[in-house]
């Protein structure tokens, strides 16, 4: 009796759906610091929230409409190459839609979504922007412009769009399509999942042999000859030979000292030879003078 009670309480346990995920709401929890600017200390952010003034150009409200956006990782599965995205990527409404936006981030990185080009005498910055530290919820209300525009939506936060997390929203019939809407536009950058590892080294390969080729086509640089009656070259010729003779005499000299003992030992050699100059000279100029004396006495 007590195995077949536990053994249904391991079946109902494991049969039993998953629980959702819970989101946490940040719409009770902004705070207003004007200009249409919410914002709370938990991550939440909405800037150019407008649900009251008409844009120019809008007599009136033309419908209200409100729309879910979830963004996430698990929505860019169909996107080879992309890493993040909303589950829409191409939104349409009529001009002077109110519109509100719940946006719900399934990610447990912060999202934004972003909507650019707006009339900046309405929207600080030209800007709606919806952000969210998630799993969490948010939203926020505009009224959209008329006239016929596509506006680009996207997660500005670092390579979030570059990834995959980017849409557009069509006001009327829009005035075009947005380049590397993900499922929607073709990427400007097309991805490509041709190669392969082999044909990378080969093209290594390749520009390695090539390499020697380049260099042995150069032109071998012009030496010149130094000139015979270079006064310079004579006397390095000179020292080089005066060095090779007394070479073996500096080493055995040398043997033991170091650098600086070898260079004072050179100066008392320097000193000594000026010294013995100057008194071989000394000598000769007594020796003239007192020839000199003996050959013109009378002087």
């Amino acid at each position: 009796m007590v195995k077949l009670l536990s053994a249904g309480v391991l079946i109902f346990l494991f049969s039993a759906p998953v629980s959702a995920v819970e989101y946490e709401d940040h719409d009770g929890m902004l705070m207003d610091h004007g200009d249409g600017h919410l914002m709370d200390m938990a991550g939440g952010m909405v800037m150019g929230q407008n649900s009251s003034t008409l844009p120019g150009g809008c007599d009136s409200i033309a419908e209200t409409k409100e729309i879910t956006v979830h963004a996430g990782h698990k929505y860019a599965e169909k996107f080879p190459g992309r890493m993040f995205a909303f589950d829409t990527q191409e939104f349409n409404f009529k001009p002077c839609t109110k519109l509100t936006v719940h946006f719900i981030n399934d990610d447990n990185v912060r999202h934004q979504w972003m909507m650019h080009g707006l009339p900046k005498y309405l929207y600080p910055k030209g800007m709606f922007h919806l952000e969210i530290s998630g799993p969490a919820k948010i939203s926020g209300t505009l009224i959209l412009p008329p006239g016929d525009k596509t506006y680009l939506v996207h997660c500005d936060i670092a390579q979030h769009m570059e990834k995959g997390m980017k849409a557009q929203l069509k006001v009327g019939k829009g005035d075009g399509d947005l380049p590397s809407i993900p499922g929607v536009t073709a990427y400007v950058i097309a991805d490509d999942y041709k190669g392969s590892l082999s044909t990378v080294m080969a093209d290594v390969s390749a520009a390695a042999e090539a390499a020697p080729t380049v260099v042995a086509n150069k032109p071998a640089p012009v030496i010149q000859p130094p000139k015979e009656d270079s006064v310079i070259s004579g006397v390095t010729v000179i020292g080089l030979v005066i060095g090779l003779l007394f070479a073996p005499f500096l080493a055995k000299k040398f043997k033991g000292m170091s650098v600086s003992e070898a260079i004072a030992t050179i100066f008392d050699w320097v000193r000594a030879g000026i010294e013995l100059v100057v008194k071989l000279l000394s000598r000769l100029v007594k020796l003239v003078i007192s020839n000199k004396n003996k050959i013109l006495p009378g002087r």
